[in-house]
């Protein structure tokens, strides 16, 4: 399986993260709760090159972390918080545990 869409994703979740606020439009939608989307589907996209949960889970949320503290230390109108380490680590847990129930829906399917 091909990373592209994995890294893409990847990428574009830097982006968002780490441009100043002030250039981005205002949403409704909870922070939080877009963290944790956010997280989720960056999750998914990894689990299917990838395959494993734990290794997944665990890269994801170090990747929010990183991106924390990147914008409590590199921007002006962002700051880095541990509820969004948390909606990060919910998103990617969900996203892991969501594809592993698909895959074992996908294998009894299969039978």
């Amino acid at each position: 399986m091909t990373v592209m869409p994995a890294v893409l994703l990847t990428a574009g979740i830097a982006i968002l993260s780490l441009t100043e606020s002030t250039h981005m439009p205002a949403v409704s939608v909870s922070d939080k709760l877009m963290h944790g989307v956010m997280y989720l589907l960056l999750a998914v996209s990894w689990m299917i090159p990838v395959r494993r949960p734990v290794w997944v889970c665990v890269a994801v949320t170090l990747y929010g972390g990183l991106l924390e503290l990147l914008q409590y230390a590199c921007t002006l109108t962002r700051s880095g918080e541990w509820l969004d380490l948390l909606a990060d680590f919910l998103g990617a847990l969900i996203g892991v545990l969501s594809m592993i129930l698909f895959q074992r829906l996908h294998e009894k399917m299969r039978k």
